[in-house]
């Protein structure tokens, strides 16, 4: 696949325009927080929306026949996951879907197992619905992975009524092996789990590795699972608002449904056909893009190792989120702060993904490699004025 057939390089201006990325700090900050790629979308994508727009009405929209049927394909062309059309519930976002799922299955007190660090919007949704959280520390394992320990998710598991699983994992870039998913789903199935797996980057896996929907493993564990998945993150149109989920049981999906509760509305007509045409047509684009984040996240890496040696960091497996430890400097603040005040880069604080991930940061390098080199630049430079003998 040759990147050319794409623009992965330039730097869209994108103050002014309603982003909350962009507009959450000064404009002299870098924004490198939040799950938002600075490229521009599939190009196929935009004019399938200015297609639509052709129609001047803009009513509530309804997934049709064509969506599920193309939906169905791209989870077997995919995963090799057999799912019927029926199996599908859209919504307007993962997150109201683990939220949903949450309040439909638990009562107030039961246990939730998560492995973190995790996702602010997974770590708090527990409490949310009064239930206890049960976590499991994931930990570097020697060789570039993070792994929980299998006693302890065991332990955690006979505990719990669910797993609120997160798989490519965010913030590590964690991708779960077939083997571990196997292992995870048979620690469900023996403590008779409700799993609720966010599998929302999975088509972001890097260096060709294959991503694992849990639920596509066995009837047994497909009647246990709520699977959330979106185009959202895959080809950067989270703004527009639509997700699905795949309860293959149909007792577990009228329970379901029902916690819209006059809370979760329809989805968004141009997500829809957004939607339709990322999972029909956007194989190409989607390619690419990985390949460009494989050699964004070769360069973030080439550089905090010659540049900021003392920074811990574990190579992002998928997606586009590099997670990084600064303990090791003494910074006389958090890093994010540091960074943001005294480099002028926005990161994503590691204590919004769990206790004792204070000295930690999340960085967004899905953007184009200047934008990357600029970042990483000024933190360098930051970290030098605050101790000259870092190098």
């Amino acid at each position: 696949m040759e990147l050319t057939t794409f623009d992965f390089e330039t730097v869209i201006e994108r103050h002014g325009t309603e982003s909350a990325k962009w507009s959450r700090y000064a404009p002299d900050v870098m924004p490198m927080w939040v799950a938002d790629m600075d490229f521009s979308p599939d190009p196929g994508i935009i004019a399938a929306i200015r297609d639509r727009l052709d129609h001047p009405m803009l009513g509530y929209g309804i997934p049709t026949d064509d969506l599920r049927s193309t939906l169905v394909s791209a989870m077997f062309r995919d995963y090799g996951w057999s799912i019927e059309p029926d199996a599908l519930v859209f919504l307007p976002g993962v997150e109201p879907g683990f939220n949903m799922a949450l309040r439909s299955f638990l009562a107030h007190g039961d246990g939730v197992v998560l492995e973190t660090p995790v996702y602010k919007a997974l770590l708090v949704a527990p409490e949310f619905c009064r239930l206890r959280r049960l976590d499991v520390p994931l930990q570097p394992d020697g060789h570039g992975r993070w792994r929980s320990e299998p006693a302890r998710l065991e332990q955690a598991a006979a505990r719990a009524k669910a797993l609120l699983l997160c798989n490519p994992q965010n913030p590590t870039g964690r991708v779960m092996t077939r083997s571990e998913v196997e292992c995870l789903a048979d620690t469900c199935l023996r403590n008779n789990l409700v799993v609720i797996s966010d599998e929302i980057h999975c088509g972001l896996t890097l260096d060709g590795r294959e991503h694992v929907p849990i639920a596509s493993l066995s009837r047994e564990i497909g009647k246990k699972t709520i699977t959330l998945m979106a185009a959202s993150k895959t080809w950067n149109i989270a703004g527009l608002k639509a997700a699905f989920a795949i309860i293959p049981d149909g007792e577990m999906r009228s329970k379901f449904a029902a916690a819209r509760a006059g809370m979760v509305d329809s989805v968004n007509i141009l997500g829809l056909v957004a939607m339709k045409y990322a999972y029909a047509n956007g194989e190409k684009w989607r390619k690419a893009v990985t390949l460009q984040l494989a050699e964004n996240r070769d360069l973030l890496q080439s550089i905090v190792r010659r540049a900021m040696p003392e920074a811990g960091m574990i190579p992002a497996e998928g997606s586009y989120l590099g997670w990084a430890d600064f303990g090791r400097y003494g910074l006389p603040a958090a890093p994010s702060k540091f960074f943001l005040e005294n480099a002028k880069v926005a990161l994503s604080d590691g204590a919004e993904f769990g206790a004792g991930y204070e000295n930690w940061v999340r960085i967004n390098f899905g953007c184009p490699p200047a934008m990357l080199r600029d970042c990483l630049d000024r933190m360098e430079k930051a970290i030098n004025r605050q101790s000259p003998s870092a190098k």
